[in-house]
């Protein structure tokens, strides 16, 4: 198994109690592992009974399992500070007031979200060397998609900034030389230099994606669940990603044969019903089922928690690094 595990999938579905199952599945093993949860909802803090905040913590109770929550609203916000400090050294005092109006508008745009948030995924993941697993409970399927994305969709854009403004800055060499010694601008442009830095941070991001990262869909046996499900698993695999199964969560019992009563023929309906839509994950997606989860009583933590690691098909050894 990869370094970097992913769990997506439709909001509501279960994401945060499947990762959170499977890190302490590999924690128990003896993997040192951190769950990062990037789901607005957090989750994580209210499975394990403890709050997390943006560093990692040690979960109490549980050997070798530490806990983050990366709150995007932060991220957005120190994205666009980061931003206008950068931006700010670069021009005129009577521009910065100008610089910082556009920088705000452009972080109100679609992809500023997503664009804040990849910045933290990568230094998680570049921050990871204490780590034998990272875990990530992401947001609804949308959004996640998106931010996956971003590594393939910046790359290119990045390298046409950087193109234009090695235009600009040859074109304006050319006309500032006259009977002069070249000026030599691009060399210590710091605008070329922050683009470069930039297009190096997603090359990264995209390289690790693609070739450390593994990716689980938890979908629920109902149809809107399973065709958001179908939808991710092609978008995912039009960037180069491994989707390596879907988890089934939220299963019905079924009642013990000597029951009766409507309740029960309930029950009896909505097992086959789901066992229709077990039969088309089955049959209809390249991705096997790596969990069939039943809906337990109570909120699953605790025990239960450790319940839903065991029924987890995921493998929990750590791959080799090529």
């Amino acid at each position: 198994m990869h370094k970097f595990v992913f769990f997506g999938g439709k909001g509501g579905v279960g994401k945060t109690t499947l990762s959170s199952a499977y890190a302490l599945k590999c924690a128990r093993a003896g993997l040192e592992t951190l769950v990062v949860s990037t789901d607005p909802a957090h989750s994580t803090s209210d499975v394990f009974d403890q709050q997390f905040d943006d560093d990692p913590q040690a979960v109490s109770g549980e050997a070798n399992l530490f806990a983050m929550e990366v709150d995007p609203d932060t991220e957005v916000e120190r994205h666009l500070m980061e931003t206008k400090r950068a931006m700010g050294d670069q021009v005129s005092s009577a521009m910065v007031n100008e610089i910082d109006r556009q920088i705000e508008m452009a972080h109100q745009t679609p992809g500023a979200y997503e664009a804040a948030l990849m910045d933290r995924f990568i230094e998680v993941m570049r921050d990871s060397e204490s780590f034998d697993r990272v875990v990530f409970d992401t947001s609804p399927t949308g959004g996640t998609l998106r931010l996956l994305s971003l590594p393939n969709l910046l790359e290119g854009w990045i390298d046409r900034l950087a193109h234009k403004r090695e235009r600009s800055i040859d074109l304006y060499e050319k006309a500032a030389v006259g009977n002069n010694e070249p000026r030599r601008v691009m060399d210590g442009d710091p605008i070329l230099a922050r683009l470069r830095t930039r297009k190096e941070r997603f090359e990264f991001a995209g390289e690790t994606l693609r070739e450390r990262a593994a990716f689980y869909l938890v979908v629920n046996p109902d149809e809107l669940s399973i065709r958001e499900t179908r939808r991710a698993v092609a978008e995912l695999d039009s960037y180069g990603l491994d989707v390596r199964g879907l988890a089934v969560n939220r299963l019905t019992p079924e009642p013990e044969p000597h029951e009766e009563g409507r309740g029960a023929r309930f029950l009896r309906d909505r097992v086959a019903t789901e066992r229709e839509r077990l039969a088309e994950l089955r049959d209809d997606f390249d991705p096997p089922l790596v969990a069939e989860i039943e809906t337990r009583v109570s909120e699953v933590k605790g025990d239960f928690l450790g319940d839903v690691a065991a029924e987890l098909d995921i493998d929990v050894t750590v791959e080799p690094t090529a």
